[in-house]
C-alpha cells in the first residue's frame, strides 16, 4: 500500500467528501484504512452498571483506499505516490512536486 499510518488524507468520495484527516490504521489485506473523525458510525451501548445511562457513541469506521489521496506535506496538495529508488532505498515521492514524503 502506498499510504501509511499517519498520513494526511483527503477523502475524494463518499459522504465525507472533502475532508481531511490523519490514518489511525491501515487494513492491507482488505485495502482499507481508518481515518481520523470520518466515516462516523453510531453504536449504541448499554449501561455497564445499574444506575449508569446508557448512550450513543460515534465511532470512526474503515474506508476503501480507493476513496482517500495522499496530502503533501510539502506542497499541500492532494496527489499520487510515487517511488523513487536511491542506493537501494525505496523513498514516496509526490507526483506533483517530485519531493520525498
Amino acid at each position: 500500500m502506498r499510504i501509511h499510518k499517519g498520513d494526511q488524507v483527503l477523502i475524494i468520495s463518499g459522504k465525507d467528501r472533502g475532508k481531511k484527516g490523519k490514518i489511525l490504521n491501515v487494513f492491507p489485506k482488505d485495502l482499507r484504512v481508518l481515518v481520523e473523525a470520518v466515516n462516523l458510525r453510531k453504536k449504541h451501548v448499554k449501561p455497564k452498571r445499574s444506575g449508569e445511562k446508557g448512550q450513543v457513541v460515534e465511532t470512526p469506521s474503515p474506508l476503501a483506499v480507493a476513496n482517500v489521496k495522499l496530502v503533501c506535506p510539502k506542497c499541500s496538495k492532494a496527489t499520487r505516490v510515487g517511488y523513487k529508488l536511491v542506493e537501494n532505498k525505496k523513498y514516496r515521492i509526490c507526483k506533483k512536486c517530485n519531493s520525498e514524503i
